[in-house]
């Protein structure tokens, strides 16, 4: 497989370092597992790759779940499995992306100014055989990293070709079925590749959750010389009844079950089209690269969180919809130079995106037929990013990174309410630098800092009067600054085990968000989150991995009254880990991991806290010398009786007061079930 941007990024300084008269291409390298060792390579201690093997032997429950590989991170879901997750990482309740930046193969895949939620992020219509690796780095110090990436970010890369043809066949509990193939072939010059999933599933929800999944990927790559290219298609489809929280008086009282729901007609409709192209040419001291992509995104949504809070008569279900096209594309060039005594990688480049977005509303609905409009607009928004990094080896045991990121973006918005409409134009620069010390060839000590910043909703940049109550409110920054800085030790010991450790600190400027379920901007205060993460990854046999994170992070409005000043939905520990034994052929293989994330509060006053969640998943195998591979997958092995996440605010039922009651609102984790798949290698 060829490296991807990031990969290059991380491995291509040590490369171009190591170079000498005559000149040389840089070679590929192939990603299977967890990247061993990257002392010498990483820019910071909070960044990685996690390969195909290992992306493939984690049992999950949803695709989203791939990002679990990230240390410290979370996702789970609070609606149908046809929405974009719910994501939690180093103290950020991230709702569906915001804060933290994902792409795929170039493309960027958070939604600014969406219909549901700023940065809304849909990994729904990923065919988990078909990702070959993913990269990812946490903190504001990657100069590639810019809007939504004040915590981090992720790139998921597919493949471009499989060694063989593929077929998986997979059933279980609550109506799962699932087939998933793949295979490639010379075409012209290159090679063609096809692969694609249909998956149907009910769920244990009392109604049916319906999930009518279509993927389907193209993809056909060449290399000619030092030049390789590709070109990726991509369809998705997806339609699904929504089992959204509930009120947990409504379980105590009988109303409804622990997996039943309130408004039985919530759903939604998914749908994302694109083409991308991707040029890399890799020289004897240099690489450039350069992609190009449209995407077509298509989301319809029907959702009660309040039930009879705001009409008692009709209930107060609402319907979100965002139908945009996306286009842009990048330019990078990474060059080796040689001043000042010292070796220097200099990487520059140019990011850029327009979102047209043809239809982003909020409508009053009762069983999805629309009743009223809350507002109803069409945004243009562009954003432009140039960046500069210099990555310098000043001796075998000190290197320093120094970059520079500039952003500038325009927001332009036609509301149907007319005072609500305008223009909207904002910059700025982010600064990172990473000093790296490596006291001996198996260590290596970061200090490292950078502002980052995330955008807000376009509509907030613009509103003058709030579209529900026609009372007055003030427009919203368009963007939003954040600090951070990081110290950490990375290890690589001779036994194979590779560990890092990281003590963090972030701050934003405001955690000011556009609310989609109201059509109105909420502003909060500054905040400021730090903490500290573990990672461990040890190989004793080449067939036998075992892996432990552990991540504590305390995060606190600024300058709130005393008392107050908890974020709502920060995690503040969570704690992964697993064994897994993987033969590199045939036999049988298998894999137990553990998932916790611990209480956290629901209220600025701590008032009120959530459960903590402990989940158990589990796989077992054979692989037959003749390519079948038969697989059993057992998740929530200990049939735990944890919530996947809870809110706390007031809500209706009826017969209750008109102004509701004040409750935790949860969506639980799905009972202990059992999967069974068989699949073909040709």
């Amino acid at each position: 497989m060829r490296r991807s941007p990031l990969v290059a990024a991380l491995l291509l300084p040590a490369a171009l370092a190591a170079q000498s008269s005559p000149p040389r291409t840089v070679d590929t390298v192939k990603v299977i597992g967890r990247v061993d060792d990257l002392v010498g390579t990483a820019r910071s201690v909070s960044e990685g790759r996690v390969g195909r093997v290992d992306l493939q032997a984690r049992p999950i429950t949803r695709e989203a779940e791939l990002l679990e590989t990230v240390p410290g991170f979370i996702a789970t879901q609070h609606s149908g499995d046809g929405k974009a997750n719910q994501y939690f990482v180093r103290g950020f309740n991230l709702d569906h992306g915001t804060d933290f930046a994902t792409r795929l193969d170039g493309m960027p895949l958070n939604m600014p100014s969406h219909g549901h939620g700023q940065g809304y992020t849909d990994l729904n219509f990923l065919v988990p055989e078909l990702v070959d690796h993913l990269d990812y780095a946490l903190g504001v110090y990657h100069t590639e990293i810019g809007d939504f990436g004040s915590a981090g970010g992720a790139e998921f890369h597919l493949v471009r070709a499989v060694d063989r043809p593929f077929a998986t066949v997979t059933g279980g509990a609550n109506g799962l079925a699932r087939v998933a193939a793949g295979g490639s072939s010379a075409l012209g010059s290159g090679t063609l590749l096809l692969g694609g999933e249909v998956k149907r599933y009910d769920g244990p929800w009392v109604r049916p959750e319906g999930i009518r999944k279509y993927s389907g990927v193209a993809r056909w790559s060449a290399r000619r010389g030092a030049s390789d290219w590709s070109i990726l298609g991509m369809a998705y489809r997806n339609a699904w009844n929504a089992s959204d929280q509930i009120p947990r008086r409504a379980v105590a009282s009988g109303l409804v079950s622990r997996f039943g729901q309130i408004d039985s007609t919530d759903g939604g409709e998914a749908a994302r089209y694109s083409l991308s192209a991707q040029y890399r040419h890799v020289g004897a001291r240099a690489v450039r690269e350069a992609h190009l992509y449209g995407i077509y995104s298509d989301l319809t949504l029907f959702s009660n969180f309040e039930y009879f809070l705001g009409d008692a008569a009709s209930g107060d279900q609402f319907s979100q919809t965002d139908r945009r096209v996306v286009l842009g594309g990048s330019l990078a060039q990474t060059q080796q130079l040689a001043a000042l005594g010292a070796t220097h990688v200099v990487k520059f480049g140019v990011q850029h995106r327009t979102d047209l977005v043809g239809d982003v509303g909020l409508f009053n609905t009762v069983a999805r037929r629309r009743v009223g409009t809350v507002r109803d607009d069409r945004v243009t928004e562009t954003g432009t990013g140039v960046f500069a990094e210099a990555e310098s080896r000043w001796t075998a045991r000190f290197r320093s990174v120094l970059g520079v990121r500039g952003d500038a973006y325009t927001f332009d918005v036609s509301s149907d309410t007319p005072a609500n409409s305008g223009h909207r134009a904002a910059a700025v620069a982010s600064p990172k630098a990473s000093l790296v010390f490596a006291p001996d060839e198996r260590t290596e000590l970061y200090v490292g800092a950078g502002l980052g910043f995330h955008s807000n909703d376009a509509r907030g940049t613009t509103i003058t009067v709030d579209p529900a109550t026609h009372d007055s409110v003030g427009r919203v920054s368009p963007l939003v600054r954040s600090r951070g800085a990081e110290v950490g030790l990375r290890v690589s010991s001779a036994t194979g085990l590779r560990s890092t450790v990281s003590l963090w600190v972030l701050g934003l400027d405001s955690e000011l968000l556009f609310v989609g379920d109201a059509g109105a901007t909420a502003p909060s205060a500054a905040s400021r989150r730090g903490g500290v993460t573990l990672a461990n990854d040890w190989r004793p046999l080449p067939s036998l991995s075992l892996d432990g994170d552990v991540s504590f992070a305390r995060a606190r409005f600024r300058g709130a009254a005393r008392g107050s000043s908890r974020i709502p939905g920060a995690l503040e520990n969570v704690v992964a880990g697993g064994v897994t034994w993987l033969p590199s052929r045939h036999g049988a293989f298998g894999a137990l991991r553990v998932r916790h994330f611990g209480s956290y509060p629901l209220v600025e006053d701590d008032a009120v806290r959530a459960r903590a969640s402990t989940l158990l998943n589990a796989d077992a195998g054979y692989r037959l010398r003749t390519g079948v591979r038969m697989q059993v997958s057992v998740l929530n092995l200990a049939n735990r009786r944890v919530d996947d996440i809870q809110y706390f605010y007031a809500s209706r039922l009826p017969g209750e007061p008109a102004s509701g009651v004040d409750d935790v609102h949860f969506h639980p984790a799905e009972p202990r079930q059992v999967r069974a798949s068989l699949g073909w290698h040709w």
